[in-house]
């Protein structure tokens, strides 16, 4: 399930990095969209941020359902930086159909104009034409309203992942550059060695944190869920000889 979230969750941000044009296609009734009229109408929803009615036409319609008006206020940020992504014109270059099958190939025409246009999935289903493969349909309908949750815990502990590895080789640097000694999170985020996003949680879902030694020679790195079963779910921890810990303790720092 996690490869599944991950890879689902990178296809998606693909299509919403594409955009659309055509007021007529994107507003007649789904049923009647071909499979390129329906690539259109769902870029021009996630560009315009409408998200119901972009998610509607995908496979990903089932994740939405479910959604509380609190749940759906607490996802609105992941969707906003989908759309603010989304550059201001395509080109779609053709279309197959396989029974109930299809693929689109859609190109962004201003980042990338001499490059292979990218191929986007669609099945039909009730007659209507949708984007996404029919396996990762059945997932996504079996998940339902957790999908989207569980998509972002996974992205945001690869994240952490990330973020400490890089620490451990910032640490590494500079304290070659001052006597072997090690620096404290406002330090390296001073100096430009640390994002300074990583000082508040809503890019990362966690809450960061270092401890020095007395002589500063050695420090322990943590990093734990801003909210549990929300943001994250697995604890972390790092000390100056790069090994990482994870575990799942309900939120709390690994000790």
């Amino acid at each position: 399930m996690t490869k599944f979230h991950l890879r689902c969750f990178g296809a998606l941000l693909i299509c919403c990095l594409l955009s659309t044009i055509g007021f007529a296609q994107a507003n007649a009734p789904t049923g009647s969209l071909s499979p390129s009229d329906t690539v259109r109408a769902f870029y021009k929803a996630m560009r315009e941020r409408h998200f119901r009615e972009g998610f509607a036409m995908s496979i990903y319609k089932p994740a939405l359902d479910g959604l509380n008006p609190e749940e759906f206020a607490e996802l609105q940020p992941d969707f906003e930086k989908m759309a603010a992504t989304v550059p201001a014109t395509v080109e779609i270059s053709g279309e197959q159909i396989s029974g109930e099958f299809a693929t689109v190939f859609v190109k962004d025409t201003e980042a990338d104009k001499g490059g292979a246009a990218v191929p986007v999935a669609l099945l039909r289903m009730n007659s209507a034409w949708i984007i996404g493969n029919k396996e990762d349909q059945e997932i996504v309908s079996k998940a339902g309203k957790r999908f989207f949750f569980e998509a972002r815990i996974e992205t945001h502990q690869n994240d952490v992942m990330d973020l400490l590895r890089r620490l451990m080789v910032v640490q590494l640097a500079y304290s070659q550059q001052h006597n072997g000694v090690f620096a404290d999170l406002p330090t390296l985020i001073s100096v430009g060695l640390m994002p300074k996003d990583i000082e508040g949680t809503e890019s990362t879902g966690y809450r960061f944190h270092i401890s020095l030694a007395p002589d500063a020679k050695s420090y322990l790195a943590g990093a734990e869920p801003a909210r549990y079963g929300r943001s994250g779910r697995l604890s972390f921890s790092i000390d100056q000889t790069g090994n990482i810990k994870s575990q799942d303790i309900a939120g709390l720092p690994l000790k």
